[in-house]
């Protein structure tokens, strides 16, 4: 693009990684965009083909002062965590986890799901809590497909994930002003996002999509200048991740899988992981240890 976009504000290119096997690229946090709205981190998992025998271990390790949702497009992941919940993801559903003060989980492929090769594809996203809920008592919640609501036409189909959008509110129990949602559009679609919240951005998952006539790739986190509608047009068959809300109500501080408003109870999280003080996920055996090489800290905003 020669001149700017008038529409965009931030284009984030992500890291991209791998884990056993399974390419991870992450958007948040980056150098470019630390969050956008309540959202802190977003990861598209795959899509990768996971081998007879093998998959997903994502052993147990904890969380403090946020809330991970978890999204699939393909594949499914058996989630448990120190609440006692043993629950399958599969795709089109929400598994909304609330860490609150303090929660454990992992995340696998099922065991009975390992006798074949098995496709994942997928967005973690995680939301930070407002400061006065941060230490809120953690919960989990599941959704299915088939209770979000959906908003179809020419060419357009979008399941609100969570939040209000298009006139429709999704069921999943959040606790900030938010929307989230997977948008299927087919080629030649055309789809705005309405300009009723402060923070918005859009993560094309695959295909391509115009914006104010500049062509942009899968793999690009679009964040959006307030103020005005944006219109998508479609390439070619895309998805496109809606993502956003307002702001935060105050700054940040990121540590590993802790995030939170004050830099001691992050310190405090790190000790009490340390010393196997996090309420254990029963069943499992083993647990991610506390980095040793500690991961830069992330500072939002």
């Amino acid at each position: 693009m020669s001149e700017p976009n008038p529409a965009i504000e931030t284009i984030v290119v992500p890291r991209t990684s791998d884990i056993g096997g399974l390419e991870v690229r992450r958007a948040l946090p980056s150098i470019q965009r630390r969050m956008v709205g309540p959202f802190v981190f977003l990861d598209q998992m795959g899509p990768a083909l996971l081998r007879a025998g093998s998959g997903l271990d994502v052993r147990p390790h904890p969380h403090i002062g946020l809330a991970t949702v978890t999204y699939l497009f393909e594949g499914e992941i058996l989630h448990r965590d120190s609440l006692g919940t043993v629950r399958t993801i599969r795709p089109g559903a929400v598994n909304w986890m609330t860490a609150g003060s303090g929660i454990v989980h992992s995340e696998r492929t099922p065991a009975e799901a390992r006798d074949a090769d098995n496709p994942l594809a997928g967005i973690q996203m995680w939301v930070a809590l407002p400061r006065p809920l941060e230490e809120i008592a953690p919960a989990f919640a599941h959704h299915p497909a088939d209770t979000l609501p959906v908003v179809e036409g020419e060419g357009a189909r979008v399941r609100l994930i969570a939040g209000d959008l298009y006139g429709r509110r999704s069921p999943v129990p959040t606790l900030s002003d938010m929307f989230y949602a997977d948008a299927a559009l087919d080629a030649g679609a055309r789809l705005e996002l309405p300009a009723a919240h402060e923070e918005r951005a859009a993560y094309i998952a695959s295909g391509r999509v115009t914006v104010a006539g500049d062509l942009f790739e899968a793999g690009r986190l679009l964040v959006f200048r307030p103020g005005d509608p944006i219109l998508f047009e479609a390439g070619e068959a895309s998805r496109v991740l809606l993502l956003g809300g307002e702001p935060l109500d105050g700054p940040r501080r990121m540590w590993w899988n802790f995030v939170s408003s004050s830099q001691d109870r992050i310190e405090q999280a790190k000790e009490d992981w340390r010393a196997g003080r996090f309420t254990p996920v029963p069943g499992e055996g083993e647990v991610i240890p506390l980095p040793e090489t500690p991961p830069p800290p992330v500072r939002y905003p």
